[in-house]
């Protein structure tokens, strides 16, 4: 499993039954959705997933995604209403008694104060636009749909293109953390990410609790930080997300595949973790099959460059969740093929960078020899990353004393995280990476692994880090 499967859990895999299938159809992680659900609910799904990963054998990592501050208009007095392209509006906080047009109540005071004539304002993920045509006082407008369409209660809003001062990380999200750091959850993401603050705010509150050692997934769902901050947010971040769900109502639907493959590529660059996400094989909910579109576009994911991919309606709430997932594996297994058939390893930008030079170094290596795998023994998981941005045909076996990096790594391509208990602290890293060799029936007798590891330099460093490559017959 080189491209890591994401999966959400809803209701329709909440069971541990459901949970065992999908780990077994090939979800490496699991993501916790906490716009929705209690803390009961979490805790329960949490058990499970931990029951089905000590069964499993290997490291299922779960992922506490935030709700971020998502802005919503509030209940319609009519409950919902259709439109017509041209029709006018009432935008404010309070219905007038003797209000003459459709009124929206929408109670967001920075948002109204920031409102001008001329703001394009975009409801229900993109299926209606509207204008802002006139101020008629104070967090009071007159708006003009450009759409035909349907309008209900509680439905989302996006201002494409405005950058709004607001917080990624609201009261609600550090009440919904707090249970997250309590359940003991593997990674957090934080949603509508603008700049690069926002990363540190929440690496801030997890150090707060002790816990600054998890990845923090940053979703990229704002045009402003997928465009203008994007190297700043990318540099900071741990895993990125090219949440399109969001990211396509925000910026112009033709634009979003170029967009895509731009954060793909900022992310390989810097040596990132990159999930694509939304509507992957949608139409997987209701049918046993996904479109050819979309078989396309989870192909080009892996083959832009995406180390996970993401399933959320089809495993939350779909009637094929766990076929899903086989159909997603069997599809990056394809692309997979495709791309490291047609295109070489992929070489460091940078050839001072001695680390990542030393990876590639171990890439080939490993293909000189024709060895099946690369053995990273890695404390901080970053040896075991610099070999997966190399891309190898080669499985990358990664040996940490860290349970964080174990789960960590599952958000990177073509690394399969081993946990190895700290032991004697006398043994060298390249002995214990021999020893678990040896050990382990995933190597036959005389095959040859190629071994990374970081031995001391006495009297030279204080800090192990990679300085060595080996090939081990076995």
């Amino acid at each position: 499993m080189r491209t890591k499967i994401v999966a959400t859990i809803g209701p329709a895999t909440c069971s541990p039954e459901k949970i065992a299938q999908l780990a077994e159809a090939g979800v490496s992680v699991f993501r916790l959705n906490f716009s929705h659900g209690d803390p009961e609910f979490f805790r329960k799904v949490i058990t499970a997933i931990r029951e089905v990963e000590k069964q499993a054998g290997r490291p299922l990592t779960i992922m506490q995604d935030l709700p971020g501050p998502k802005i919503r208009i509030g209940l319609l007095p009519e409950g919902k209403f259709v439109l017509a392209q041209g029709d006018r509006l009432t935008l404010a906080r309070e219905r007038k008694e003797q209000e003459e047009l459709p009124f929206i109540p929408f109670d967001h005071p920075t948002i109204l104060a920031s409102l001008v004539e001329g703001d394009v304002l975009v409801l229900a993920d993109g299926g209606l636009r509207f204008e802002i045509v006139e101020k008629v006082e104070n967090e009071r407008f007159i708006m003009k749909a450009l759409d035909n369409g349907t309008i209900s209660s509680r439905k989302g809003l996006a201002l494409p293109g405005k950058s709004i001062a607001l917080p990624a990380i609201t009261a609600n999200d550090r009440e919904r953390l707090a249970v997250g750091m309590e359940l003991g959850v593997d990674a957090v993401a934080i949603s509508f990410v603008q700049t690069v603050k926002d990363v540190h705010d929440i690496k801030a509150l997890l150090r707060s609790y002790g816990r600054d050692d998890l990845p923090v997934v940053a979703k990229l769902e704002r045009q402003n930080a997928a465009v203008e901050n994007l190297e700043e947010i990318v540099a900071a971040a741990d895993v990125i997300m090219v949440a399109r769900g969001d990211l396509g109502v925000e910026c112009p639907m033709p634009s979003l595949p170029a967009l895509q493959k731009h954060i793909i590529q900022t992310c390989n660059r810097l040596g990132k973790p990159v999930i694509v996400a939304t509507q992957m094989l949608m139409s997987m909910v209701n049918a046993p099959v996904p479109t050819r579109a979309e078989v396309t576009d989870v192909a080009n994911a892996v083959l832009d460059g995406a180390d996970c991919v993401m399933l959320s309606d089809e495993t939350a709430a779909g009637n094929y969740p766990v076929e899903a997932v086989q159909y997603m594996r069997k599809i990056t297994d394809e692309a997979e093929n495709y791309l490291l058939a047609s295109k070489g390893l992929v070489a460091p930008k940078d050839e001072k960078d001695t680390s990542r030079f030393l990876a590639y170094t171990a890439c080939l290596l490993a293909n000189s020899v024709s060895a099946k795998s690369i053995v990273a023994h890695s404390v901080s998981g970053g040896a075991a990353r610099m070999l997966a941005e190399c891309r190898p045909s080669q499985t990358i076996y990664a040996l940490t004393h860290s349970s964080v990096v174990e789960h960590a790594l599952n958000f990177v391509w073509g690394v399969q995280p081993f946990f190895l208990a700290p032991g004697d602290s006398c043994i060298s890293h390249t002995r214990r990476a021999q020893n678990f060799i040896a050990a382990s029936d995933r190597f036959p007798l005389g095959e040859d692994v190629v071994i990374t590891a970081g031995e001391y330099a006495p009297g030279v460093e204080a800090v192990r880090r990679t300085n060595l490559v080996k090939i081990y017959h076995k």
